[in-house]
């Protein structure tokens, strides 16, 4: 610094200037020692770091996976730039964490001598890989990065959940097989089941599907959920969209393929199932119109797909006390075969609004095309809902829609041009104001996910035939439909917010 000075002090000498020229070369070193001051290390053991998180917390990871990268934040909130001495892991060569400071990575997971700026920040990544055990129950595992700074020491406690799977790779099944409920199955490529076997998942059974995987059904798929245990069928990214923290990635459609349904005399029957946040949900495309496979699905929920939440292509298909919602195309597809729907609710609230990668198309929620090529139809749609963003959401393509064998009652549908057939009994036809649901769409900001459940002044609220509802006496919340006894149409009763199941 002196001999920066000393320079200045020779040049005003030499040039022997004017006043104002010697103003001005006053200015620059003032200025300059001022520079100088800034890049002065504090030593001050007063100074203190702050932290975007006092905690940094890892959504639940598979065991023998790496997880996926977490981040926080250093502050250096004083107006001096400061020197690290020390960052590191508290359990040191025995933690099972690693990290990288500010783009640099070591071995040892010990930097030392770190500058910040006055007023500046850096980011700091941790990761982590949990190793398998005999433990079916999840694990934890804690851990803390230290901080010394002018004999002080500072930390930001580490958190990370693990849990064991059971891994399929490819999986091919070519004998009837029960699942295990000890630990979840993670799916990476296709599960297979092979020609006349069955699969059955019992109660509380979790499948979860690595991105693109599918599960290919030639045989028979049955699942055994409960209201208590339900099956689930999801995606296997169990973190937060980053961009869009803290909505998980189960609310964001495409994580993985869909079941697809492939055997032309399959018997399938879902029981308390829960398939989520794929590209379709349960796809039965069959061409064989002298053989109709069977579907039943009872207290299901079919959620959140970039394509379509059931196709039924000559298929005998039932549906009770069942969700299926938010999809970018059909949410049901329909085409040959009987199709029986009761009490049950489909809802097309799909958009770029709620997360998903695209706003859906133009194509109605409940799609029944009658064909040449299919089987003859028949449908049945009793104490149901049909819903969505669109004016129309119900759409019939027949050649003869006066002939048309189905049977629509006591339901509520959104079809701005609603149709004037026999077929159709005590409906509550679309009107431009009403509100069907609780909260059709996602809050961000108040973190309210989709609830299809009845508003308190729906229009599908006490129009359920009742005999009909006496088969399903729990909706699919697991509350009694009769507890004012006038049961709603679709899935879920009302119930006021402070009201307890």
């Amino acid at each position: 610094m002196l001999s920066f000075i000393q320079k200045y002090v020779q040049s005003i000498k030499m040039f022997k200037t004017s006043t104002f020229w010697k103003f001005i070369l006053l200015s620059l070193i003032v200025t300059s020692v001022y520079s100088c001051q800034d890049e002065v290390f504090s030593t001050s053991p007063d100074k203190k770091l702050d932290f975007s998180n006092d905690t940094l917390t890892f959504d639940t990871i598979f065991t023998s996976f790496g997880s996926r990268t977490e981040k926080f934040l250093i502050y250096n909130n004083n107006n001096r730039a400061l020197r690290i001495s020390q960052i590191y892991l508290a359990k040191g060569s025995s933690s099972k964490f690693r990290l990288n400071v500010d783009g640099s990575v070591n071995s040892q997971n010990k930097f030392s001598e770190i500058e910040i700026g006055a007023n500046d920040s850096m980011f700091v990544f941790v990761e982590t890989t949990i190793e398998a055990t005999n433990d079916n129950n999840p694990l934890l595992i804690e851990d803390s990065v230290s901080f010394v700074l002018n004999g002080n020491k500072q930390h930001v406690m580490l958190e990370a959940f693990g849990q064991n799977i059971h891994l399929l790779k490819n999986e091919n099944i070519t004998e009837n097989t029960k699942f295990k409920i000890d630990k979840p199955y993670l799916i990476y490529g296709d599960l297979t089941v092979d020609s006349a076997r069955t699969l059955t998942l019992p109660a509380g059974c979790k499948l979860f599907f690595h991105n693109n995987s599918n599960l290919l059904v030639y045989g028979n798929l049955r699942t055994e959920g409960t209201f208590e245990q339900p099956v689930e069928m999801r995606g296997d990214r169990l973190d937060k969209v980053k961009f869009l923290d803290p909505v998980p990635y189960n609310y964001v459609a495409g994580q993985w393929g869909g079941v697809y349904l492939l055997w032309s005399k399959g018997k399938h029957v879902l029981k308390n199932t829960n398939i989520t946040s794929g590209y379709v949900g349960l796809y039965s495309p069959n061409t064989d119109r002298s053989n109709l496979p069977e579907i039943e699905i009872e207290n299901c929920r079919i959620h959140n797909f970039v394509f379509y939440g059931i196709v039924a292509q000559n298929t005998d298909l039932t549906v009770k006390n069942s969700e299926i919602s938010n999809t970018g195309s059909f949410t049901v597809f329909l085409s040959g075969g009987t199709h029986v729907f009761q009490q049950s609710t489909i809802a097309n609230h799909y958009s770029s609004n709620s997360f998903n990668p695209g706003s859906r198309d133009k194509n109605p929620a409940v799609m029944i095309m009658g064909l040449q090529r299919t089987a003859p139809m028949q449908t049945e749609f009793v104490n149901c809902i049909v819903s969505g963003s669109l004016d129309n959401e119900l759409a019939i393509a027949s050649r003869f829609l006066k002939d048309y064998k189905g049977v629509f009652t006591n339901s509520y549908i959104k079809r701005k041009q609603k149709y004037e057939l026999t077929q159709f009994q005590d409906i509550r036809w679309y009107q431009p104001l009403d509100t069907i649901f609780r909260q059709g769409s996602f809050d961000y900001e108040k973190k309210k996910y989709f609830n299809f459940t009845p508003d308190s002044l729906s229009p599908a609220r006490n129009i359920a035939d009742k005999a009909v509802a006496s088969r399903f006496p729990l909706d699919l919340n697991g509350k009694n439909r009769f507890s004012d006894d006038n049961p709603d149409a679709g899935c879920y009763e009302w119930r006021a917010y402070n009201q307890q199941y």
